[in-house]
Parts: structure tokens; sequence; C-alpha cells
């Protein structure tokens, strides 16, 4: 049977997220542990499943894509010891990558979500992207305006620009797309949903649905310096 997220698992994030003190984390030490083992076997049969239309799947283990649940608080004025929430990334080269993939997000008070696409890359990662989507609009509203694609996802998200990016003229007809420094596609994921016995495979069925957009946006960065 699947592996499932259990109740426990975002109760306990719930609970961080109004306790969020070294005292707390550490009095609560075996229960992060449970939660965080729950979490790494669902992704573990998540990389399974999806590996069969996602090569970057292949030889990941969940407790590598994993995000560390402690917060780097240095430069910060929110100095809160602790993630609230557990995240992986799935992507070619690991949770670091510079390349599209998927991240998947668990928090308590029905926070958690499903993402894909590409967070904020490199200059020239990024002027070659652009450059991918004015040449051809046609093919990537076929993506993100398809009915299918904005029922499950809406609206494409990430930081933009204020102005035009260099070298594209205000009146270029994919303007409102080159704006953005990031492309991502966001599903919420109601604790109910999470909860149920499907999970998995409604997890699956989000990832393959982000698949298009993925391709789109990692084919130019693999073009740069061939």
């Amino acid at each position: 049977m699947a592996t499932r997220i259990q109740k426990s698992t975002l109760q306990f994030l719930s609970d961080l997220t109004g306790n969020n003190t070294r005292e707390w984390f550490n009095g609560n030490k075996k229960r992060y542990e449970a939660a965080r083992h729950n979490y790494t076997d669902f992704l573990d049969e998540l990389l399974l499943e999806i590996q069969q239309f996602e090569p970057a799947a292949r030889g990941q283990k969940g407790k590598d894509l994993l995000f560390r649940i402690y917060r780097d608080v240095r430069f910060s004025n929110d100095k809160r010891p602790y993630k609230d929430h557990f995240g992986a990334y799935i992507a070619e080269g690991g949770r670091k990558s510079i390349y599209p993939g998927y991240y998947l997000h668990l928090a308590g008070g029905d926070k958690s979500f499903v993402a894909g696409g590409l967070w904020m890359p490199p200059a020239e990662q990024l002027k070659a992207v652009r450059q991918e989507i004015d040449y051809n609009l046609d093919g990537f509203r076929e993506i993100v305006e398809a009915p299918a694609f904005r029922e499950r996802f809406g609206e494409l998200q990430g930081e933009q620009l204020k102005t035009t990016p260099k070298g594209y003229d205000k009146e270029n007809p994919a303007i409102q797309y080159l704006r953005y420094k990031s492309w991502n596609a966001v599903m919420p994921l109601p604790d109910a949903v999470v909860l149920q016995d499907d999970f998995l495979q409604v997890a699956v069925a989000a990832m393959q649905a982000l698949k298009p957009l993925n391709d789109f946006l990692l084919q130019p960065m693999l073009d740069i310096g061939e």
C-alpha cells in the first residue's frame, strides 16, 4: 500500500508554526523525526512514480532532495530558527539545481502546494529562456494558457520586472511573460487532499501536467554553449 502523509505530520508542522523555538523543537524532536521520515518515505514513492515520465527523477532519493528545516537567520530580520514546512525539489542535479523542476511543499493549515517551473535562474539562463519565449510564444501559450492547465494551476506566478527587460520592446506580444524572472505554476493542496488515500496519485498527476512547462523552460538552458 502506498505511503500516506500522516495526520500527525501535518499536526507537527502546524504546532511548529505556533511554537517556533529551539526549546519547543528539542522537546518534540521525536515528533519531528517521525514527520520527516513520513515525508521522505512519501517522496521515495513519488520519485518511483514520476520517473516513468521524468528522467531527472531517476536515481534520486527523497532524503537528498529535502531542504533543511533549519533557517539561515544570519542576514534576516526574521529570527525564527525553523521553517514551518517540509519542502523538496526534484530536478536534474538535485535540490540545488538551477534547472526547472518540481517542488512539493508540505505545511499545516491548508498551506501545502505542488509547484513546477523555473525559479530565479542565473542571468545567462534567464536571457536564454526569455529569448525562447519570444521566439516561440505560441508554443508557450499553448502550455500555460490551456484550459486544463489554468484550471489546475491558475495564472503563472513568479517575481516580475516592473519595467521592460533589456533588449525588448514594451509592445512585444510576449511582454507579459518576458517580464518574469521566475516562471512558476502552483497548485494549492488543502489538508483534506494531502491526507486522502490517493494523494500520491494527485501529486503525480500534477507533476505530469507540469512536465511540458518544465521541458519548454529547460531546452534553451541546455542549448547554451552548444
